[in-house]
């Protein structure tokens, strides 16, 4: 499965840990970063959302690691929308090293659509479906 790169970050000091690599939960905040991005390359940004009447809410992280990152390390970030259904919608993330494309870790993050008015989950609005679909090399799956 194609996941585009759609975000690139250096390893910042701060970010890593007693053992010189990057602390585990720092991957959480790369995926998010990512996931921004991806709202970025696809035209719908979360000003859009806003202004659209939604919001989205993360209800589900999954992170497995599989390499290790260091201080310096030119990092490149993936994401893809795996399925979407009628209010949620499920992300693939990957992370690899810029340099040598080892892969460092991967995962699955759920969001919810929640209206801003009442706080309830709503429907995903067929314009992101679209924006969505027309970026990835192959759309998602619908549940």
């Amino acid at each position: 499965m194609n996941v585009p790169v759609v975000w690139e970050n250096r390893v910042r000091f701060e970010e890593t840990d007693m053992q010189d690599v990057v602390f585990y939960a720092n991957y959480v905040t790369f995926q998010d970063e990512t996931f921004s991005a991806f709202l970025r390359e696809i035209g719908y940004s979360y000003e859009d959302v806003a202004s659209a009447g939604w919001d989205m809410h993360v209800v589900n992280v999954d992170m497995d690691y599989r390499g290790q990152a260091t201080f310096a390390d030119e990092l490149v970030h993936g994401y893809r929308i795996e399925r979407i259904g009628e209010s949620s919608m499920t992300g693939e993330y990957v992370a690899r090293r810029a340099d040598d494309g080892e892969l460092l870790a991967e995962g699955t993050v759920t969001h919810v659509a929640i209206d801003s008015e009442t706080g309830e989950p709503t429907r995903i609005p067929d314009s992101f479906r679209s924006a969505v679909a027309d970026f990835q090399d192959t759309p998602p799956e619908e549940s």
